[in-house]
Order: C-alpha cells, then structure tokens, then sequence
C-alpha cells in the first residue's frame, strides 16, 4: 500500500465516505491484468481480420452496451445477451446467412476468436461505478465464454425419426509462431452448427460447441460441464482438432497425460490428465466410432488413417516407449495417438465422461484429428505474409467438407449397426 500522508480531518472525511458505501469495492482494485492471448490483440493481423470480416465493431458496440449497465444483474444480461449474439453472427457468417462484412471467405474462423477476445478484454478492465468483484467478474468472463462458444445453444429436436449429433472445436493456436492460423476444427463447427445431414439412415442434427486451448479451462472443467448434460441425448459425438500434415486421423487411443506444451497463454502442464474421482481414473480410453468404416470411406481429398499409435511406460518400466498398436496392459500413458496436448485431453475427458455415464458400448464417440491447416506456398511469412489466399481458403473448405463426409459415414454406420 502506498503510504498515507494525511491530515486527521481528512482521514475522517475519507472514512465517512467508506461508511457512506459499505458494499462498494473500487473497480480500480478489481480490475484484472490482461491475458496473453488478450494482449496479442492489438497487432497487425488480428486488426486486420476484425476489419475484413465487419467484425471490428464487436468490441466498440459490447463496450457501449456494458458501460450503460448499473447494476452487477445488468451486466450480466449484457454479457449473456452479446456473447450469444456473437455466436449467432459467426454461426450464421459461416452459412452464408447475413452481410459477409469484408473480403475475408465465410468459412473463416478467427473473427470469432479474435473478436471474443476483444470482449472478454473489456470485461477484465472495465472499471463499473457500482463496483465489481474479482469473483463477479470472473463469473461475467465465464458467461461470455460459455455463450460466445456456442456452449449454452445446444438444442436438438423431440421426437423420432433424426439422429443427433454433437461436434467440438477448437480455438486457433501456436499463434506466437504465426499470429495468422486458423484453426479448422473451429471452423467446422460453425459450419455445422444447427444444420441438418443426409445419411442413408435418414437425417442427422448436427449441434457444436468450441473450446479454448487453455489447460486451466479443462482442469476446471469445461469440458465435463458442456458435454455431460448432452451424451445421454445424442446418437454419435466426435471432438475435433487440427493434427498432422495432409492427413486425417481417427484416433484409436487417448491417454491420461499432458505432454507441457505451451498453451494459447503460454503456459504448460506437464501432469496426469486431472478429473474428478482420480482413484478410479483409468490411464487410457478409446474410440468408439466405427474407425474401420470410416477409414475405408471415400470422404474427401485427405487421406484417414486408424491411429493406433500411442506412448507408454511399461508396467514395471521407468523410460516412455512408443508402441505402434496400442498401450499394454498395466502401463502409464505419457502420449495417446492424439500427442499429450489438449487435442487428446479433450478425447481422453470426453471418453472418459462416456465410460463413467455407462454408455460405452452404446454410444459411438471419440477424437478426429484434421490435417494442419496450411497457406499457399508462396504464402509461409508468419510476419508479412497476407492473412488469407485461395489455397488457404480451399484448404480450409475441403477439410470441412471431408468432416462433414466422415461424420455421415460414422451415423451411417453406427445406425446400420443398431
């Protein structure tokens, strides 16, 4: 604390005006620090991105909207109310509903992420009369987290006749490499959110969610707290990442350890997989999508390979080896087919939550892994490279055309089955 240096007369007033508003704290000692991910913001690129999809005014109109806010309830309906609008809008951009806003092709996902973060950077540093405290906020942040992720807008239809499908994304990541990226797993999912798939079996309501590339956000939780009150609901699941160059994977098995690497805040865990009840906590999980059919499968351009590969100690052993056909008996998992990162973390949590909820021999689900996204060849500058080109963009399209190809195939498959 700065040192007081005050006459009694004016400590008293000063105490006189703390009596006055009890239940005041200053906003200024409330405010949080910016994030990492927060503070990349304000660069060339993502301002660029902003500009060329009309979403550069998302964080001006969520200011304007918040500062009239008088009361912590108040703020909460902003928060609520405009981060489900920003999914909305990008959800409907990337179906061609709605202006295009700029040059930038609809498919493209990061507006959403770099304009999330323009109101979630709001929301850390905004300084409200009534006051805000550190736990309120926290609660502001995770309601615009949740709504502008697509999380709270899972809806499926009653009644027979349709299967029902839940898909996850991912957030672009490795940015300090290349501010540019995007990540397609995300863009997947705004492409199918809400819409409807011809199968042979007859239609498929796809819903999806997207989550951040944070570990705090999974050891707190988020995936088991959007997934659990939907696994009992749906016909097929598969969480989706970006993998290994020009392939897609379907990942045979996923494994209890986080491999370190840093993420989008640029920090790592390098720890067991953490989860709720850890004494009956399994090293390994595995796939339940009919990975042999998918494979076999005309879906797309890229080719899908079964993944069986993953990375153990031994029973008994103390050095991590790679096994090419799966774990053995009584080993620890330092790597699943999907790595240690959070692309496995999400497919271990997700399996697991399947397996505890009984529903391992009845429900298809587990992890795809998409290929890197990449740029055009001419097109590799992470610093003054464009932001966009037509073999990105074709990239991009074909990816997500070729998930939408495997997830019918898999309900096919699964219904046929059944």
């Amino acid at each position: 604390m700065n040192s007081i240096r005050v006459r009694i007369g004016v400590l008293g007033l000063a105490l006189l005006a703390g009596l006055a508003a009890p239940t005041q704290a200053s906003a200024a000692e409330t405010a949080l620090p910016l994030t990492v991910e927060e503070q990349r913001l304000d660069r060339a690129v993502p301002q660029e991105i902003l500009r060329r999809s009309g979403f550069d005014a998302v964080t001006a109109e969520f200011a304007r909207e918040l500062g009239a806010a008088r009361s912590y309830a108040d703020a909460r309906r902003v928060v609520v109310r405009e981060g489900s609008a920003l999914w909305r809008r990008a959800v409907g951009r990337a179906q061609g509903r709605g202006p295009v806003g700029g040059d930038l092709s609809r498919d493209d996902d990061r507006p959403l992420y770099w304009a999330r973060l323009g109101m979630t950077r709001e929301v850390r540093t905004w300084e409200p009369e009534f006051g805000l405290t550190d736990d309120r906020r926290t609660a502001l942040l995770g309601e615009l987290e949740r709504t502008s992720r697509g999380q709270t807008a899972v809806r499926y239809p009653r009644g027979d006749g349709i299967k029902r499908v839940l898909v996850t994304g991912f957030d672009p990541f490795t940015l300090d490499r290349d501010i540019r990226i995007s990540n397609p797993s995300g863009a997947t999912a705004l492409a199918l959110d809400g819409t409807v798939i011809e199968t042979a079996e007859g239609p498929a309501r796809v819903e999806t969610v997207v989550f951040p590339v944070r570990w705090q956000d999974f050891a707190d939780g988020t995936v088991e707290r959007t997934l659990r009150p939907y696994l009992r609901q749906v016909d097929l699941f598969a969480t989706v990442s970006q993998g290994r160059v020009g392939r897609f994977d379907v990942e045979r098995t996923n494994g209890a350890w986080r491999g370190g690497f840093p993420d989008n805040d640029n920090i790592g865990r390098t720890e067991t997989v953490p989860v709720r009840d850890p004494a009956s906590q399994p090293q390994w999980t595995s796939t339940t999508l009919p990975y042999a059919t998918i494979v076999g499968a005309e879906t797309g351009r890229f080719p899908v390979y079964d993944n069986t590969s993953v990375t153990e100690i031994p029973a008994g052993g103390t050095e991590a080896v790679v096994r090419a056909d799966g774990p053995t008996p009584g080993s620890a998992a330092r790597a699943g087919g999907g790595g240690n990162y959070l692309s496995n973390e999400i497919a271990y949590r997700a399996t697991l939550l399947r397996d505890r909820l009984g529903l391992h021999e009845v429900l298809p689900g587990g992890h795809v892994h998409t290929p890197v996204l990449q740029f055009g060849a001419g097109n590799t500058d992470p610093v003054g490279g464009a932001v966009t080109d037509a073999e990105f963009v074709r990239n991009r399209v074909d990816i997500i055309a070729q998930v939408t190809g495997i997830v019918r195939v898999a309900v096919e498959a699964t219904s046929a089955s059944q």
